[in-house]
């Protein structure tokens, strides 16, 4: 014989319904457990409960991801710095011309980014990514073979500087701040400092410049970006949370509630984005901030050189700048999200325009203290500026046409980044000397941190909390 169910039922209520038979597994104290009726609705635990497993957030993934990628994509370019000086002394070009090609390159990138954008949108970091890594691999091989000024501005300059697009800042700023929303600072801050852990490897790229030869170095960089950056963004890179069932900073699908799935994304079009004046106010502050950032990268080891450094010591100061940038990188990403984008942005304006205020006190009276002084300017306060400049945007226009609004803004950033050095190295050549240069860059600091109050992204954010609670 089969035992029936024991049937206990929670005491009656005058006027109410009988209530539904008590489970087996009811608490031993005798309290009743009633069975919710089979179409209540389903209450999801709230975000973030104590009780629900813990598990690593792909997004953390794909900040690591990041951090290896920028660590040698960035590196790569900023190597022109090193290889500068080699490409001077070997076939006597102008300084002006020899610069255009890093220039140049910028130039081109600013017509990819929003092919970049595009392409990321349609396809995703995952074939991207590869590909950009190697285009940057068949233009430091190439430049190898260069032999007048034309050549070095289609290898390096269209090949390395474009590809850096893709595999560097703003290929990164186009898809990571989506993955966070509430840490979103703070995760791209991480992300960026491994463009300055990687910058330790060109302490030894100098002497590899030194003891082979500078096209020895270049083969030696195109192994690394073909053989690591490649097969690590085909295998571990994703599109954005939603794909997986999650939610930005971690929030899963499952937990709202069974069979929901997250909202569907919105945001502006590139229309709609570049209707509003904060774009365009974006746009300057960008503009502003990569003509003072790049000036500096590819003229400050031979404007040391030409004071009284020697090259090994002016070599260890452009690494140097990128370790300090590690710290700068994540304090501006937490800066960003502390006290507020504008704020950190401007901090980190002031950081180059004083890099540059000491730069040309240095001529006068170089000194070590200065030199060091100098790189804790640039690095700890003026590479901060990269997590803002991820963040602000996302910040106003995010939504599922992000990656293709943020390519088409890349291109104020890449078209400073390109002037900057050029314009640098031209007026050099005119005043013969870079006071008058290093005096614009000032100029161009200020003008980003003001045109970052303008675009205002600390109201958009504002909002963007509000709809979220």
């Amino acid at each position: 014989m089969t035992d029936k169910p024991v049937r206990r039922y929670a005491p009656s209520v005058p006027g109410r319904q009988r209530p539904e038979p008590i489970r087996r597994d009811a608490p031993a104290d005798g309290r009743p457990a009633i069975s919710a009726p089979e179409n209540a609705p389903k209450v999801a635990p709230p975000i973030g409960d104590a009780a629900a497993p813990k598990k690593l957030y792909y997004g953390w993934i794909i900040v690591a991801c990041a951090f290896a990628t920028l660590a040698i994509g960035v590196n790569a370019r900023t190597a022109f710095s090193l290889l500068y000086p080699e490409i001077l002394a070997e076939f006597g070009w102008s300084r002006g011309e020899t610069a255009g090609a890093f220039s140049m390159g910028f130039v081109f990138a600013a017509g990819m980014g929003p092919l970049v954008g595009l392409s990321l949108n349609k396809f995703g970091p995952r074939i991207v990514m590869p590909t950009g890594s190697l285009m940057m691999a068949l233009g430091l091989v190439g430049t190898t073979y260069i032999s007048a000024p034309w050549m070095l501005y289609v290898t390096f300059g269209v090949l390395v500087v474009g590809a850096s697009t893709i595999l560097g800042y703003i290929g990164h700023a186009a898809t990571l701040p989506m993955w966070f929303q509430r840490r979103r600072g703070l995760a791209v801050g991480l992300a960026f400092s491994g463009a300055g852990v990687g910058a330790l490897l060109l302490i030894p790229l100098g002497g590899v410049i030194q003891d082979l030869g500078w096209r020895e170095a270049c083969w030696a960089i195109a192994l690394v970006v073909i053989g690591l950056l490649a097969p690590l963004n085909l295998i571990a890179q994703r599109r954005r949370p939603e794909d997986m069932g999650l939610l930005p900073d971690g929030d899963t699908a499952a937990r709202l509630a069974d069979g929901a799935q997250p909202k569907p994304l919105g945001g502006p079009t590139l229309a709609q984005a570049m209707a509003m004046p904060s774009f365009w106010f974006i746009a300057i502050a960008a503009f502003g901030m990569l003509w003072s950032w790049y000036a500096v990268q590819v003229h400050q080891t031979q404007y040391l050189i030409d004071i009284g450094f020697d090259a090994n010591m002016a070599t260890l100061g452009l690494a140097a700048v990128a370790t300090f940038g590690i710290a700068g990188q994540i304090n501006g990403g937490w800066m960003a999200d502390k006290i507020g984008r504008e704020c950190a942005w401007t901090i980190g304006c002031f950081g180059f325009a004083a890099c540059y205020a000491i730069l040309i006190f240095m001529r006068e009276a170089p000194s070590l203290p200065l030199f060091w002084l100098m790189i804790a300017a640039q690095g700890l306060l003026g590479y901060g500026l990269t997590a803002v400049f991820a963040s602000a945007p996302a910040d106003l226009f995010q939504g599922k046409n992000y990656s293709t609004i943020f390519g088409v803004l890349s291109v104020a950033a890449s078209l400073g980044g390109g002037a900057g050095p050029y314009f640098t190295g031209l007026l050099h050549d005119i005043f013969g000397n870079y006071e008058t240069a290093f005096l614009v860059c000032i100029g161009w600091s200020a003008v980003s941190a003001i045109a970052i109050w303008i675009a205002a992204p600390r109201r958009a954010r504002r909002r963007n909390a509000e709809a979220a609670s």
